[in-house]
């Protein structure tokens, strides 16, 4: 059981930045490839972007490319999505989820997932 952990939500302005982290604890996030996913109310949780085991690898959906960025640091288990030009439809809660297989973009392949953390973005 891998226990994700994220956190650096919060309200921001339109054109404004936040950064997400995901931590895990007790095991080693570098044996996964990870993704980040939002859900707004009413929707379905859609995928946002994913990065390689070794984080030399990165996908994004394209409503965020070239305003998002997924790194990680897997010396302090951690995966960060920065974003930037924040838009009020990019609110929503944020989830990070593993996955033994990278470029995938549908729930169904990951299989652990954290609490999430609320974005909201003002206009």
């Amino acid at each position: 059981q891998v226990q994700l952990v994220e956190s650096g939500g919060g309200l921001v302005q339109a054109g404004g930045s936040l950064r997400l982290s995901c931590a895990a604890s007790e095991h080693t996030l570098s044996m996964y490839a990870m993704g980040w996913f939002r859900q707004a109310p009413g929707k379905e949780r859609e995928f946002v972007g994913g990065i390689s085991s070794s984080g030399d690898k990165q996908y994004y959906a394209d409503s965020v490319k070239g305003r998002f960025t997924i790194s990680r640091d897997n010396a302090k288990n951690t995966v960060y999505l920065q974003m930037n030009s924040l838009k009020p439809e990019d609110t929503g809660v944020y989830y990070c989820a593993t996955t033994h297989w990278y470029g995938y973009r549908d729930t169904g392949n990951y299989n652990y997932w954290g609490q999430g953390t609320q974005v909201t973005v003002s206009s």
